[in-house]
């Protein structure tokens, strides 16, 4: 999405296999000169690497259009679905945001993006904080709202409220967005931080949105990635893929290590805008047993994150008391961001 600072200046707009991001790159070198039939095979995660990866550009990115469509209903009941995701439809800035979403978002930049969150200096605040922080940015693409980002993460989380859920689920939905906090520690442009997401290091799904623009991300046309298993095994489950870098996967590497969210809050966290899963049914056949039910999670959070908005702003100082309590119960006091 792209977001814009209150003061008018505009921004551009994990998973186990963090631990094996220093493990790939010298199978996907080989594999990459090898016979067709050696680069037909599955890679195997299993030896120590590091890779020699220049970090991240931390600098201020450039304008970049906004990012995705959204239902264009104000209804709060997901089964009045009017127009949802109407990319046919959907105006240039869109498009071209995909596009360049699209071609640069290889696997080598998802390495990259990895190893740099996990070397860089790191934020230190608490979760409320952190809310606070993006509450300096208001997301100006968004056709449904003009609420600041907290008054968003607290209609989602109040909505789920309503609704009877358990309090980790009301948590996920007030942090569920929180990783748009990478605008401030060297996101390249908005193609990296929001948007749809996909798995990266195999074949790219017809079912992602504007799939015929994968053909300029070089990855499309690689020895490895370009087949229907890249460099997965079928069955390996959906914490084992690589799904493109961007604020999910970032808020999510977040709650997994310093949090106690149970495994379907985060499930919500890293795959709410894993739609080509979540929707559409591609990425499947890495699904293995458990799995199943981590994606019934992330349907049951859709509705909330895409359905309550609302005109009416809610009181932020009426529940902040009630929301500062969950807070203190999943997370520590202060957070590394």
């Amino acid at each position: 999405m792209p977001l814009i600072l209150r003061d008018g200046r505009a921004l551009d707009e994990t998973s186990d296999l963090v631990d094996d991001v220093n493990i790939l790159k010298p199978h996907v070198s080989a594999l990459a000169n090898a016979s067709p039939a050696q680069s037909s095979r599955s890679l195997s995660l299993g030896s120590d690497f590091t890779p020699d990866i220049s970090p991240i550009s931390s600098s201020t990115p450039s304008e970049v259009d906004p990012t995705e469509v959204r239902d264009v209903s104000t209804t709060t009941e997901p089964a009045e679905e009017k127009v949802f995701r109407d990319y046919a439809n959907a105006c240039d800035r869109v498009k071209n945001f995909y596009a360049e979403q699209h071609e640069k978002q290889t696997m080598e930049y998802n390495l990259k993006a990895r190893k740099y969150f996990h070397e860089r200096e790191k934020l230190h605040m608490s979760v409320w904080e952190a809310i606070e922080r993006l509450n300096t940015l208001v997301d100006d693409s968004d056709p449904d709202t003009s609420l600041s980002q907290i008054e968003h993460l607290l209609q989602t989380a109040e909505s789920i409220r309503r609704d009877g859920k358990p309090d980790w689920m009301q948590l996920v939905g007030l942090i569920h967005d929180l990783g748009k906090l990478l605008f401030f520690v060297g996101a390249e442009g908005q193609w990296d931080v929001v948007g749809d997401t996909f798995v990266v290091g195999c074949q790219f799904s017809e079912k992602n949105i504007y799939p015929e623009t994968f053909a300029a991300n070089p990855d499309s046309t690689h020895p490895v990635y370009s087949t229907p298993n890249g460099i997965y095994e079928p069955g390996c489950g959906m914490e084992n893929v690589m799904v493109s870098w961007g604020h999910d996967e970032y808020m999510y590497i977040v709650a997994k290590e310093q949090s106690t969210l149970p495994k379907e809050g985060l499930a919500m966290i890293r795959f709410h805008s894993f739609y080509p899963w979540h929707r559409e049914n591609a990425y499947t056949q890495f699904m293995k047993e458990g799995d199943e039910d981590l994606l019934a999670a992330v349907r049951d959070f859709n509705p909330y994150d895409l359905y309550s908005k609302a005109d009416e702003p809610i009181d932020v100082e009426s529940v902040k008391e009630y929301y500062q309590g969950l807070i203190a119960k999943y997370f520590p006091p202060v957070v590394e961001w």
